[in-house]
Formats: structure tokens, sequence, C-alpha cells
């Protein structure tokens, strides 16, 4: 069923970090962060790999040391076609050796890299090396000054401090940065990311700070960044939870899928289940988005456990199951199997990954027809 719905971006200055670029008209890029030690090469570089594979358009790495800034030097070489943040606090030392050793994007908190000089040591370093910079303001690392002027963290505290970070910036002109505003309460994240995008041009990197685990990070990622991406303000998110990095970039996908922002792999539409239904429901969601986890190509795919509203919901989708008895299968709206309990896992698989490869195929044949009559 297709949204009428139509979010206005906020127009930004657009930046590219490494392939990717953020801001101006491109689509909102979806981050992650590794949780591995850094100096552990091949389990920092096999996490950033599991976190493409399930959608990250960016992939953010800690370099807290000398010894992890070499260390993102090898994972840089092993990784390189994948656009790398490299996270920097206290050391600007650190900043300046991932620059060297090929981070596509600085993160730097100008709050604690000690002092103006440093800040413009970074900076100097980010312009030889042509890289951009992601201001990262957070509730919990605001100024001394600034917490005793407003007693506790707020919107304005946090917004005060990036134009601070900005005016620096600005003093250097170096206009290549995104910013983010993080706080793990919602409505001051979203006050504050509210005031800044009327203030300044740049791309606004969104995310709700240390949000929880899951489900309730989840949960209040999805609210606050959902909030803000409707009235059309972000411009790349990374949904900050106690859990595995793979699980940031699914639910970032989902909130972006839920707007109509962005679509990748198989969207399931799903009844939460009732004595009504004819088959497990919560099971075969269960088994087919596990079996359909490595699909990148979009796709609707309605399972509805009884006649109620699975006829209608099956109807709207690529793929749909309405249960009854048997169950009957639609494709493209219209009733084309009858099928029991016991095949209906295996052959809505067959049947989805038959619809995606013909898409597949007439995309490819268009394709070739467009190229024909280029000639």
């Amino acid at each position: 069923m297709k949204s009428h719905h139509q979010i206005v971006r906020r127009r930004s200055r657009a930046i590219r970090v490494g392939r990717v670029t953020v801001g101006g008209d491109a689509p909102i890029s979806v981050q992650t962060m590794t949780n591995t030690e850094t100096e552990d090469v091949d389990a920092t570089v096999a996490q950033i790999h599991q976190a493409v594979k399930a959608g990250a358009d960016i992939v953010r790495v800690s370099v807290p040391t000398l010894k992890a800034a070499a260390a993102f030097r090898l994972i840089k070489q092993q990784v390189g076609y994948i656009p790398l943040v490299a996270d920097i606090h206290f050391n600007y030392k650190c900043g300046i050796a991932a620059a060297e050793a090929g981070a596509d994007c600085l993160r730097i908190n100008p709050g604690n890299i000690g002092g103006e000089k440093k800040v413009a040591e970074v900076v100097a370093c980010a312009r030889a090396h042509r890289v951009p910079l992601r201001i990262g303001v957070n509730a919990g690392s605001l100024e001394g000054d600034l917490q005793t002027k407003y007693g506790e963290p707020n919107a304005d505290a946090l917004v005060e401090s990036a134009m601070r970070h900005i005016d620096i910036l600005d003093r250097f002109d170096f206009p290549d940065f995104k910013l983010s505003l993080k706080a793990s309460e919602i409505f001051m994240t979203v006050d504050a990311y509210r005031k800044l995008a009327t203030r300044i041009e740049q791309p606004l990197h969104l995310g709700i700070t240390e949000a929880g685990g899951l489900r309730a990070g989840s949960v209040k990622s999805s609210i606050g960044l959902g909030m803000l991406l409707a009235e059309g303000i972000g411009d790349t998110i990374r949904i900050s939870l106690a859990a595995d990095p793979v699980e940031e970039v699914k639910v970032g996908w989902d909130i972006l899928r839920s707007l109509g922002i962005r679509t990748r792999g198989v969207n399931m539409i799903a009844c939460p289940s009732c004595s009504r239904q004819n088959f497990d429901v919560i099971k075969a969601v269960t088994e087919l988005e596990s079996r359909f986890d490595g699909i990148e190509d979009t796709i609707d795919v309605a399972v509805i456990g009884c006649v109620v509203n699975g006829p209608g919901e099956a109807r709207e989708a690529a793929i749909g199951v309405a249960g009854g008895y048997p169950n009957s299968i639609y494709v493209d709206g219209k009733i084309a199997h009858k099928v029991h309990n016991a095949d209906l896992v295996d052959r809505l698989e067959v049947l989805v990954r038959e619809k995606l490869a013909e898409k597949k195929a007439a995309k490819a044949a268009e394709a070739a027809a467009a190229d024909d009559g280029e000639r």
C-alpha cells in the first residue's frame, strides 16, 4: 500500500565520505560503529563486512590510541572500498594519524580534543587529505562553562556548543563537515536538531545516544529519529544500541523503510497473529526473515494469518498469503496458489526469489534496450 505523504528534505551542503555522498540530494545513509578492539584487525574487518552485508553505508571505527591508528591503516587496506570514519577523542594526534592512514572522515569532539590550536592541526591535516569532519556534540561531554551556564544539559546548551565548534571551523574556512547533537533524552535531542537545522547548511548526522538495549533503544531511536526524518531533517543516521552493530543497521533501515525514505530487502507486512490464524504467523515470519536476510533487492511480502485482513493485504503486496483452508497465496494481486501449512514457508521463499529474478531480468533487458537506443 503506497503512502501519499511527501517528506520535503531540508536542503544541505553535500560532502563526500569515501564513495558515499552525505547531504544534498543523496539518499539518507545508514551508519554503525564497530565494537571490537580496533587493534584486533581481523575481528574488526570481519565485523565491518558483516555490517556492510546488513546494509551499512558507512562504518565508524574507534581510534583511541596511536597503536589503534596503526591498526586502522591495516583495516582500511583490507576494506578499501567501504567508507570508514575514524572516531577520535582526547588525542588530536590520533586524528592526524587516522587521516594519514586513509580515514574517509574524522569524528572529533572539539570540546575534548585539547584546545583550538590542536583542532587547527586536525583541520589542516583533514584539508591536506581532503577528508571531511564530523563534529560530535554530546550532552554527556559538554564544556564545563556551558554546564555552569545552563545548570544541566539542554537543547540550547547543545546548540551553543555546536556553534562554538562551527565558528572555529569557519575561522579556518573549512566548510566540509557534518554535525551531530546527541542526548539520551528524546525531546532534548529533537529540539536541538530542529534549532540547529535552521542555522547551518551542513548535513546533520542523527542519533539518540546511549539509547539502550536492542528493544528499548530501537523504540527510542525510532521515535526521536522518526520525528526529525518526517520533518525532512537528517542526512545520515546511526542507531546507538547496546547490541550487535548488525542490529543497529537493520533498525536504521527499518526506520527509513517505515517512512518511505529508502527501501532495501524484503519489506515484510505481517499480522500480529491471533486465535483466527490458520498457521503459526510468528514462526513463519521469523523463518522467512532468516531466509531473506541476504536479499538486497526490494519487494513487499504480506504474511497474514486469516481471511479478515488477509486478502486485502495480500493483494497489495507483490507476494502475499492469506490464511485459510488451505492458505491462499497471491502473486501480483491475484490468487495463484493454494498451499497447506507444511509447505507454506518453502513455497513463499521460492515465489519471492522467482519474482526478484524476474524483476532483475526485466531491469537488465530495459538497460540493454536503452544502450541499443543510444548507439
